[in-house]
């Protein structure tokens, strides 16, 4: 196939294809964001907008035309100022995205201890929501809780979540294979669902997994089960199995051990 062939065929065939592609794929991964929240209700209301421009400009209803060509700008910046946090959460969506796909699954002595607590916790009917960063970090959130950097263990994090420790109501958030801080406050989910069903700890999960590309594993303290939060989705009551599994495959493609940590699975 020869040069002018072959432009021909991507500028005829190839090109539209992609440009379709793309532009369905971002307005997909926008809605579906979108849809979650409190912002949907927004993007409707810009549609009946944007209905009534175009009817009154069909009819020539020059007032409401002119009108609408007024109040345009202010509409558009009124929207970005609204919208932050959700095209916040666009941008962080596409950019936890790997194009080269999963890695071997990478064993993390970490993770074991997290699981071995959570499952000794839910036993107990002892609350608990501890926090996993990934790519994205979460030094804002750190910050505003205790910080601790300390080597992880099963112990470590019964310990943090007992009820006459002053921390166990926070997050402990688990950072580059340590536990970074506890008694840490997260931010609460506005999806509908998770509103009128769970409880704090959960919207909390669900609202750092929607504001990062964290990993969260949540106890309850009413039923005992566990659940996990990532990619602004609530996984729940899990067995420990699944738990375990899951968060060796989300956590596959990243070194987050340092040399030396040493971790302890002795509750």
């Amino acid at each position: 196939m020869n040069g002018p062939t072959f432009i021909q065929f991507f500028t005829v065939y190839v090109r539209p294809v992609l440009d379709v592609g793309i532009l369905a794929f971002l307005i997909y991964k926008t809605y579906q964001l979108l849809v979650m929240t409190d912002a949907v209700y927004l993007i409707r209301g810009l549609l009946i907008l944007l209905a009534i421009y175009g009817i009154s400009f069909f009819l020539k209803l020059s007032t409401v035309t002119w009108i609408m060509n007024i109040l345009a700008p202010g509409l558009v910046i009124g929207l970005a100022i609204i919208l932050q946090p959700e095209l916040r959460r666009i941008f962080i969506q596409i950019g936890r995205q790997s194009i080269f796909g999963r890695k071997s699954m990478a064993r993390n002595s970490w993770i074991e201890a997290a699981v071995s607590a959570s499952v000794y916790l839910a036993e107990k009917r002892r609350g608990a929501i501890i926090v996993m960063a990934r790519k994205v970090g979460l030094a804002s959130y750190i910050e505003k809780g205790i910080p601790l950097d300390a080597i992880i263990s099963t112990s470590l994090l019964i310990s943090v979540f007992e009820h006459d420790n002053p921390l166990h109501d926070g997050a402990a958030i688990i950072s580059q294979g340590r536990l970074a801080a506890a008694g840490c406050f997260l931010p609460l989910s506005d999806q509908q669902e998770i509103r009128k069903t769970f409880g704090s700890r959960h919207r909390a999960a669900l609202g750092i997994a929607e504001e990062s590309d964290a990993v969260v594993l949540v106890v309850s303290e009413e039923t005992g089960t566990l659940s996990l939060a990532y990619d602004s989705k609530l996984y729940y009551d899990l067995s420990s199995e699944e738990v375990l599994e899951r968060l060796h495959i989300l956590f596959s493609e990243q070194n987050l051990r340092r040399e030396g940590n040493e971790v302890s699975n002795e509750p």
